[in-house]
């Protein structure tokens, strides 16, 4: 048995905050909301993918964020992703302790961390 992918991340998030987690995901992340299956679009979350990036968020009856663990997005123009977050009110950590790798971290409405890098 070998391990060809990582099919998709799973994050938590509270109920009936879907329309937050659009607004994150698709509008200031830039990865566009798919349709669930019928059977899961029932117990409420989004899913955000694009190609082989796929994020499903999935709600969480005792939510708690995720403050440590955590997915990290390369991207191709962190510039951009960066002056999107901040002018969309989000609060964006920078960090320079991966070699090689210019990145910051932003919690998503949830509190979720999220880090985003691109090469340097």
């Amino acid at each position: 048995m070998t391990i060809t992918a990582l099919h998709h991340v799973q994050l938590a998030m509270p109920k009936g905050e879907e329309d937050a987690a659009r607004r994150f995901y698709d509008e200031l992340l830039g990865l566009p909301e798919v349709p669930k299956p019928a059977e899961l679009a029932k117990r409420g979350g989004c899913w955000f993918e694009s190609g082989d990036i796929r994020v499903h968020l999935g709600v969480e009856s005792e939510f708690r964020p995720a403050k440590k663990a955590h997915p990290a997005f390369q991207v191709s123009d962190l510039t951009t992703i960066r002056d999107r977050m901040i002018a969309g009110g989000v609060d964006v950590k920078d960090d320079n302790a991966l070699e090689g790798f210019s990145r910051f971290f932003v919690a998503d409405p949830f509190g979720n961390r999220i880090e985003i890098l691109q090469p340097e």
